[in-house]
């Protein structure tokens, strides 16, 4: 079991970070809650386009900075949330977010600091942060049962 193991990568492109969301999607079964870390333009939202495209989801996905979820339809369904603008409990439940929690999707979190006294236990975290390059990134995944790679 992995659950207390940090799973380091390093991406070297967008194209590379959405890649590494397929490989995980691919480990997923639905009922999982990923919470993302990192800051503007780190490719969170990358990272979750690819991960849909591993759920089996064909339509574009987008930040949800302004919808707050937006809801895909795959093999497992995807809801995206950007909590970037959740500064309390009122605004937390107004997403309807502890509703998701209940489903057997998958939940992909974006600024999930913001609502972390909320996040379940067994919650996966994946930090992004800035490389040595300007397009690297090196992705922490803690929490997961199976090895990625």
């Amino acid at each position: 079991m992995l659950e207390t193991q940090i799973l380091e990568y390093q991406t070297n492109s967008p194209e590379e970070t959405e890649a590494l969301g397929e490989r995980l999607a691919s480990i997923l079964h639905g009922g999982e809650v990923l919470a993302f870390y990192g800051g503007m333009g780190m490719g969170k939202t990358a990272f979750t386009r690819g991960l849909a495209r591993g759920l089996g989801i064909t339509e574009g996905v987008s930040s949800p900075t302004f919808a707050l979820v937006h809801e895909y339809s795959g093999n497992i369904p995807l809801y995206h949330f950007d909590m970037f603008r959740v500064s309390g409990w009122d605004d937390l439940y107004s997403t309807g977010f502890f509703d998701y929690l209940e489903t057997d999707a998958v939940l992909a979190i974006e600024w999930s600091e913001n609502i972390e006294g909320a996040l379940p236990e067994g919650t996966i975290r994946i930090e992004i942060c800035g490389g040595e390059q300007e397009s690297q990134r090196v992705i922490r995944i803690s929490g997961l049962k199976e090895r990625l790679l």
